[in-house]
């Protein structure tokens, strides 16, 4: 049997990635209620704008929350994922190459 790579779509399927994003606006606009004081001595005209205030919160936690994990799944190769990493994240494929062959190039000093 062959065994086929995990895509993009089964690595982070679009109903965890809304499903996530409606938490933390549940959680941004909770957040906001119990901040601005919903649940203590207000009059109702206070109420309306504790409310309306929350609901902008938790919209652009859910919308900020949507981008920065699309984007950040674009940045992700899916091949890679199950890839073994053997050197520095930052560096360039030939300069961890250099660096695996001249490892204790660091260690004497220059001059």
């Amino acid at each position: 049997m062959s065994e086929q790579r995990p895509t993009r779509r089964d690595l982070l399927k679009p109903v965890q990635l809304l499903g996530f994003a409606f938490a933390a606006a549940l959680f941004s606009g909770l957040v906001t209620l119990l901040s601005m004081g919903f649940f203590q001595d207000l009059t109702g005209d206070e109420r309306v704008h504790v409310v309306v205030v929350s609901l902008v919160v938790a919209g652009i936690a859910f919308i900020t929350t949507l981008v920065i994990i699309a984007l950040s799944m674009l940045a992700i190769d899916p091949a890679q994922v199950t890839g073994e990493i053997t050197h520095g994240v930052l560096l360039n494929d030939e300069d961890a190459a250099a660096s695996s062959d001249g490892a204790d190039g660091d260690a004497a000093p220059r001059g």
